[in-house]
């Protein structure tokens, strides 16, 4: 149950991420939340409305706007995804994203250190947030699960892996679970001296996961290509065949290289709020489970 206080937590939490970006020269945006073609992504649904879907992110909108000339921008915004439902999801969520042209996921890393640092100050005291530490994905599923994803990728073993070994390991502190196998970021650059990796880290805080953020894929033709591959997983798993965005490709080919991140506002305000689950932080909850 949502409480009062709660919701003064996350108002106050919302004015201190607006003023970290408005600070740092970033234009807030809106983008459509009802969109024709969603990023075709296996295991991802977007409900339908109408011939078209509500958006599981603001991703390809928002890239659009750098590919037109917007260098830092930020928007934060209801997003749904089906079949989501528990403490820690929902299948209508808040979230922030932000994108820098000429930066990459190491400079997405660092203002992630800023803002949580920001907003979760008073959960750490004054001496603020610990260090965030960092761990290659080889390293991770080496040390817990015995095995390395990156010289023998198995969808469903890394999958399953991931939820059953490596995320109970992980500290509580904040951590960077970074450099994923390249077939695991299909919006993602791959590593310059190593393709088989791609430059994508997961921030995980007090052992659950908060942000996504990549240095993004600018090569229309590559993008494409990945794209098609995911739509014939979709079909294969019997699930909704999405169409391409050819509106977003056409202008990827115009994007600078940029790094960029999606973080769960909702998750942010547990954390700040000290709550178990999503639901005691959203104004209002409707979700049947």
């Amino acid at each position: 149950m949502v409480s009062c206080e709660n919701m003064a937590a996350r108002a106050s939490m919302m004015r201190t991420i607006r003023a970290f970006f408005d600070s740092r020269g970033f234009v807030e945006v809106e983008t459509p939340v009802r969109i024709p073609a969603p990023a075709p992504e296996p295991h991802i649904d977007c409900p339908a409305s109408g011939d078209w879907f509500l958006r599981a992110s603001p991703e390809l909108q928002m890239k659009r706007l750098l590919a037109a000339g917007l260098p830092r921008i930020y928007q934060i915004g209801p997003c749904f995804r089906e079949g989501e439902r528990g403490s820690r999801h929902a299948p209508e969520f808040t979230m922030l994203e932000w994108y820098r042209a000429e930066a990459g996921y190491m400079e997405i890393a660092r203002d992630m250190e800023e803002l949580v640092g920001e907003v979760l100050r008073t959960r750490w005291g004054a001496s603020g947030p610990p260090p965030f530490a960092w761990i290659t994905v080889r390293e991770a599923y080496r040390r817990w699960a015995g095995w390395d994803p990156v010289e023998e990728w198995d969808q469903d073993r890394f999958d399953f892996d991931m939820a059953t070994k490596i995320e109970p390991n992980l500290p509580k502190e904040p951590l960077f679970l970074a450099d994923y196998p390249a077939p695991a970021a299909s919006l993602s650059k791959l590593k310059a001296d190593d393709p088989r990796v791609a430059e994508r880290w997961e921030l995980y805080v007090g052992g659950m996961e908060l942000a996504n953020a990549f240095t993004e894929l600018t090569d229309a033709a590559e993008q494409r290509r990945r794209f098609e591959a995911a739509r014939e997983e979709r079909r294969a798993l019997g699930e909704a065949d999405y169409p391409l965005d050819e509106e977003f490709l056409a202008d990827l080919q115009r994007m600078p290289p940029a790094g960029g991140v999606a973080l769960g506002v909702d998750r942010l305000a547990m954390l700040a709020c000290g709550a178990a689950s999503i639901d005691e932080v959203r104004d209002v909850v409707y979700y049947r489970a």
